[in-house]
């Protein structure tokens, strides 16, 4: 692709964000991009941190690891920020502690002990989201809603994960419309709990490519996009 048009792309979605944001009472800088590099190469990620984009989110350890070996934290006129967005295996969690941002999805109390472990290993804290699964899909990872609060309980025993929100995956859907309940959903459920998050009103890490208006009007404020900036996989 050529960078002219990963720059109109990027620059569309970021008035669509500011809309979406409008819409919905809210200031777009309440609403942070994560651009998914995910099978990217790093001469494209570098190519959008230098139209200013920051935080880059990867969902395979390994495909992470790599990008990080070789890019950093980016160069002091254009920061790389990394979240790792994508299901995390205990035997990987030595990894990624104290090298990523924010952790968009912990699901189960065993990983939970796993990351307090490796963190304490390194000295490090870890920013993290717990995965919801809202739509009830068998496929998807995410702890059922009746349960986060059990999750959320074994997570506050941990003093290295500061728990700072919830992510969620919506169904797959032609019409985004079809998925504005479950987003909903989540912003609810996030209510509920509104006291047990650290540094006060919690992160919604929900929307993606195909959704990401309708989830920034249900109250987004991480959305991850791949396919929109960077193009077809």
């Amino acid at each position: 692709m050529h960078p002219s048009d990963r720059k109109e792309r990027l620059e569309s979605i970021r008035e669509r964000i500011r809309a979406a944001a409008a819409r919905s009472g809210r200031r777009s800088e309440e609403v942070q991009l994560v651009a998914v590099s995910k099978t990217f190469p790093e001469d494209a990620i570098l190519e959008v941190a230098a139209l200013g984009q920051r935080v880059f989110g990867e969902n395979k350890v390994q495909e992470l690891v790599r990008k990080m070996d070789h890019l950093g934290r980016g160069t002091e006129a254009h920061p790389i920020e990394w979240h790792h967005i994508g299901h995390l295996q205990r035997n990987k969690v030595k990894d990624i502690a104290g090298r990523v941002s924010l952790f968009h999805a912990l699901d189960s109390a065993r990983l939970g002990t796993e990351l307090q472990k490796r963190l304490e290993a390194v000295d490090a804290t870890l920013d993290c989201l717990i995965q919801v699964n809202v739509s009830g899909e068998d496929s998807k990872f995410g702890v059922d809603p009746a349960m986060l609060d059990a999750l959320m309980d074994d997570v506050s025993t941990h003093g290295r994960l500061r728990l700072r929100g919830l992510m969620t995956l919506a169904s797959p859907a032609d019409d985004p419309e079809e998925v504005r309940p479950e987003m909903a959903r989540l912003r609810l459920l996030s209510e509920t709990v509104a006291d047990r998050f650290v540094d006060g009103k919690p992160f919604l890490s929900m929307g993606m490519s195909g959704d990401f208006d309708v989830a920034i009007e249900e109250g987004a404020t991480h959305v991850r996009i791949g396919s929109a900036i960077f193009g077809s996989r």
